[in-house]
């Protein structure tokens, strides 16, 4: 029997549909993502999964004595509370289970046959475990300490900004593991170690989850199943979002020909998913496969872990080279710079030049100076030493508070400030309505007051306001905050399509991997480091070395044991010499297979001809081939190796 059972829901506000006779299961371990538009019905689905919004009709069943609990998008907490008691507040339950466990244990000490005892004794137990709160007080400390909450764990929580609070919360209800777990957009206002940190968690304690986020990374990695709420149905996928954009291609593809455009879209996702995320993951097999096998040989052997931290890093510097082409026209020219807020230093001594065709995201922990770094290029706070040069250009400016906009103003007067309903956009002369068409509002939204709008509306309205103007330099801080993905699909076109410089400041590793060409990465030790590489692949090396840089320090707390006498390994066998000669050309051959198999993936004549699912099929069953080849060459070479030694 499912955990939480929906059926032939439907749900109406006023004259508009929302969800029509719609069936929705829930079953125990299953880690489910609601995506679609935003104004679908996601959040209206969440809230009656968690049976504080009632359908029109329908029925929901869910299992006795369920505890399910949801991370509101505006939290409450108990008046006078601080950081450290919020995050407790929901545990009260849990602590009295341990307190009673612990009288039990010594009441059954004396009288081990009391069957009463034993059974509560037992129940207990079962409870503990399955809330993982054995450890309660350090899961407490470990939480807080990766949410960033122990400097604040004293502070009243009123004090705290809007996002700071959704953290408190969120780390509540993870200690607290609810039976089912709802989460609408878990990972805004966490950084890209918070983020990971969160998905760590909630594969480890197998956490069952409904969850809506527009992180693709963090919806490819958890997700088991996602549902796509679309024209008051729920559509269903199996996996996360590369193959909802697989599947999701598949069915549209069937679908009549006024789908062309969606169509396009997706193909574009699925060939940068499939071409950037893959090409990463099988470049960093090797390196986790040696990873696994130093964990083992780390107490008798650092000079190992030495070399391999010596490989990671030359393999970092070998994508931070200056590609900068010098005769572009010069944006900014910055010497020496150093930021301070308060008594708090940001940055030191930063040296860098922007150039006119400079796609670069700012990257970094919350708290680090990302923004602060912005408003000293854009001269809107002067630094506390070195000089920032500036050219002669135009800037589009998208902030956080959205401050281009006046919500006293409605969408026409907002796009055609002088009268009319044209707008003019990188030389077209377009309808009103017909542009914003294509940033998902629908022809009534023309008269609204941006007041009225949601936050996601208004950076919608932000966004599309922003691509009408005559600029030489974008400068974006969040933008995909508060997006949904189709919008935030349309956002990267946009930004592709751009002819000038982008500088964004964001913690979506999926989206900043898509778009920027460069990197400037805040360091703990106030520096930027400047890199060319994917934000996920800089993200996977960085936790490489600290591992290794881990790794050495247990090597070298461990007393050394004495040398032994190493016996010769055999020789190789026949067969492996064979092997050795004839698996390279095995490997390039198949290399080569993947590669056809992906170019007719990127074809839509070829796949629709072939058939996406097929194609998908024979090209998982050409790499899984591929894969235990490279082992069998590995093993074998290793094996050489260690003969000749």
């Amino acid at each position: 029997m499912a955990l939480i059972d929906l059926q032939k829901i439907s749900k109406h506000y006023s004259a508009q549909k929302i969800l029509t006779e719609v069936n929705f299961h829930v079953d125990s371990g299953e880690r489910i993502v609601i995506i679609g538009k935003n104004g679908s019905g996601k959040s209206t689905l969440m809230k009656i999964i968690n049976g504080t919004l009632s359908p029109d009709s329908g029925r929901r069943i869910t299992q006795n004595d369920l505890e399910i609990k949801m991370l509101d998008q505006r939290p409450h907490f108990e008046e006078g509370h601080t950081v450290r008691q919020a995050v407790e507040a929901g545990l009260k339950e849990l602590n009295a289970a341990k307190e009673r466990y612990n009288e039990l244990s010594l009441a059954l000490g004396e009288d081990f046959d009391n069957k009463t005892l034993l059974d509560e004794h037992e129940k207990l137990s079962r409870y503990i475990e399955h809330h993982n709160a054995w450890n309660l007080d350090d899961k407490i400390e470990r939480i807080m300490q990766h949410f960033n909450l122990k400097d604040y764990e004293s502070k009243p929580i009123s004090l705290l900004s809007g996002g700071e609070q959704r953290r408190v919360a969120l780390a509540s209800l993870l200690l607290q593991k609810p039976d089912v777990l709802l989460l609408d957009e878990p990972t805004n206002h966490l950084d890209v170690y918070m983020v990971a940190f969160l998905e760590e968690l909630i594969l480890k304690e197998k956490f069952t989850l409904v969850f809506i986020s527009h992180d693709r990374y963090f919806i490819d990695k958890i997700a088991t199943k996602s549902i796509e709420v679309d024209e008051c149905t729920l559509r269903e996928y199996s996996g996360g979002y590369s193959n909802y954009l697989t599947q999701k291609a598949e069915f549209i593809r069937t679908l009549q020909k006024q789908h062309e455009n969606l169509l396009g879209v997706l193909k574009r996702e699925n060939e940068w998913f499939a071409r950037g995320v893959r090409a990463r993951l099988k470049r960093n097999e090797g390196r986790k496969e040696r990873l696994m096998q130093l964990r083992e040989e780390a107490k008798t052997n650092p000079a190992k872990i030495r070399k391999m931290s010596v490989e990671l890093q030359r393999e970092a510097k070998h994508f931070n080279r200056d590609k900068s082409i010098n005769k572009q026209k010069m944006l900014f020219e910055v010497e020496n710079l150093s930021l301070q807020l308060g008594d708090k230093v940001l940055l030191s001594n930063f040296t860098t030049r922007i150039l006119q065709k400079d796609v670069i995201a700012i990257v970094g922990p919350n708290g680090s100076g990302k923004s602060t770094l912005l408003k000293a290029l854009l001269g809107r706070i002067p630094p506390s030493a070195g000089v920032i040069k500036r050219g002669e250009f135009k800037v589009g400016y998208f902030d956080q508070h959205r401050e281009m906009l006046d919500d006293d103003k409605n969408l026409i007067e907002t796009f055609c400030p002088h009268g009319g309903d044209r707008v003019q956009v990188r030389g077209s002369d377009l309808h009103v309505y017909g542009y914003l068409k294509n940033f998902l509002f629908p022809r009534e939204f023309l008269e609204k007051k941006v007041g009225v709008l949601s936050g996601g509306e208004k950076n919608r309205v932000a966004l599309a306001l922003l691509f009408t103007k005559d600029v030489d330099i974008l400068i974006l801080d969040e933008p995909t905050n508060d997006l949904d993905i189709p919008t935030i699909n349309i956002l990267e076109e946009h930004l592709t399509n751009f002819a000038g410089a982008v500088i964004i400041v964001s913690h979506d590793r999926y989206f900043v991997d898509k778009i920027a060409k460069k990197l400037f990465i805040f360091k703990a030790d106030k520096t930027i480091e400047e890199s060319y590489q994917q934000y996920s692949e800089y993200l996977e090396l960085e936790s490489e070395l600290a591992e290794l840089s881990s790794m050495q320090e247990q090597s070298q707390t461990v007393p050394k044991e004495p040398k032994r006498v190493k016996e010769k390994a055999l020789k190789l066998t026949f067969k492996e010499k064979m092997a050795l000669e004839e698996l390279p050309d095995i490997i390039e051959a198949l290399e080569e297979e993947i590669a056809l198999k992906n170019a007719c993936l990127a074809d839509p004549k070829c796949y629709e001809e072939r058939g996406i699912h097929v194609l998908a099929k024979e090209l998982a069953e050409i790499e899984e081939k591929y894969e235990l080849k490279v082992e069998e060459l590995l093993t074998i070479q290793e094996k050489e190796e260690e003969i000749n030694s």
